[in-house]
């Protein structure tokens, strides 16, 4: 029997169950709906960080140089899997047109905005619905083990401070102050007070029990097969459990974007860039807050009884495949950086495909084709960072209510 909804949710990762959350506590009845199970994707092994001045994007003077030097070491942070495909060569151009100082400082507002925003709610629906998530909010200590990268760290450091974003350089002494735990390599640091860390997949599950509780039906193992329309207008989802007929739906797809951009009639700039991350056991070596280990690219992040590193960006297609070459070069990274880090009890060794734009910045509006549908993707590595507020934004827009902040930056007419 088809089964009419006001307001579908297609995704049930962080920013889907987000999205399903604010329609709710606007009063409408909502239909979420997951492949696989809530929090299965990149919002379960990501590093967990809620770091709204995480706002430098991706692109910027010299990426690409440092990019081709990283394809030459299998065991480096980046990498492109060659492959003949018209979507990446596009995307790498799109990529590199955004590789230069003036594009970065128009990125960097926006991100600051949706982040600062994002934060702000976290601190509310963590408190008014005491969410059980580990979270913390301690900052994070950026490390270096080399003086050309320290170098960059501060130069960052210098760009994000214009726009308002405190932090403190540090010397070894003051970081080891910070980090008892450090190798003696380890020359300097960069502190940014404001990060604050989650364990992504207990965020994820219980908002969608506090959403289940505003009414919202979750349908897990519930696959979307096609999507049909009429008149500008998605009129009929046909999933694996029947057919479900929309007023209203939001694209939380993740990775999985492209495939259904092209059913919406768009071209969605979006590459599934593949991450690995470790839980162990917490180590008595544990750090104190979420630190980032800046020449290998390692986030480390206390998550209540364990502990989570995470690294690599492989830009390699739909591949779930695990490189057991990277992820040992991730090990033995640790302990370049970390004392006590050498018998670690393992928990989980995971991968996941984050959705990566040219530009750094999600894709967040109406889609031009569909006048009812909402896009809410292309978050990259900063899916739970914006999670909240891009839920926020995409029931504003279902609700047809004025949004609280400017999308312009985030509509996906901006690669059209």
């Amino acid at each position: 029997m088809d089964k009419q909804v006001e307001a579908l949710v297609v995704g049930g990762g962080a920013v889907g169950v987000c999205t399903a959350f604010f329609l709710a506590q606007q009063g409408m009845q909502v239909t979420l709906l997951e492949k696989d199970a809530l929090a299965s994707g990149s919002s379960h092994g990501n590093a967990g960080l809620v770091a709204y001045n995480h706002a430098i994007p991706l692109a910027g003077p010299g990426v690409l140089g440092q990019g081709l030097r990283w394809l030459a070491d299998p065991e480096s942070p980046f990498y492109i899997k060659p492959r003949p495909s018209v979507e990446l060569a596009r995307w790498l151009l799109q990529f590199q047109a955004c590789c230069n100082e003036r594009a970065v400082r128009a990125i960097i507002p926006p991100l600051l905005e949706i982040g600062r925003a994002s934060h702000a709610l976290y601190t509310e629906l963590i408190e008014e619905y005491k969410l059980d998530c580990n979270y913390e909010h301690k900052g994070r200590l950026y490390l270096y083990r080399t003086a050309a990268m320290l170098r960059k760290g501060e130069h960052k450091a210098q760009l994000l401070a214009e726009h308002g974003v405190p932090s403190e350089l540090l010397d070894a002494s003051a970081a080891r102050r910070m980090e008892p735990n450090l190798q003696p390599d380890v020359i300097g640091g960069v502190y940014y007070p404001l990060y604050a860390h989650i364990t992504p997949g207990k965020f994820v599950h219980a908002l969608a029990e506090v959403a289940g509780g505003l009414g919202v039906n979750i349908h897990t193992q519930t696959e979307v097969l096609a999507l049909e329309s009429n008149a500008g207008r998605i009129t009929r989802v046909v999933t694996t459990r029947g057919d479900f007929l929309p007023q209203h739906v939001v694209m939380a797809t993740g990775a999985w974007s492209p495939e259904w951009s092209r059913q919406l009639k768009l071209r969605l700039p979006i590459q599934p860039a593949k991450g690995y991350s470790f839980t162990v056991r917490r180590p008595a070596a544990c750090p104190n807050m979420s630190l980032s280990l800046e020449e290998a690219q390692i986030a480390v992040t206390p998550m209540g009884s364990e502990m989570r590193f995470s690294s690599t960006l492989e830009l390699g297609g739909m591949d779930f495949s695990i490189n057991q070459r990277r992820t040992d070069a991730m090990r033995r990274a640790l302990s370049r950086y970390l004392k006590g880090m050498e018998n670690l009890e393992v928990l989980e060794l995971w991968r996941g495909l984050r959705p990566l734009t040219p530009d750094s910045l999600p894709i967040i509006g109406r889609s031009p084709q569909h006048s009812n549908v909402v896009l809410a993707t292309g978050h990259g590595m900063l899916g739970i960072t914006h999670a909240p507020m891009t839920g926020r934004l995409a029931a504003q827009l279902v609700a047809g209510s004025q949004p609280a902040m400017n999308l312009r930056p985030f509509q996906v007419e901006r690669f059209q």
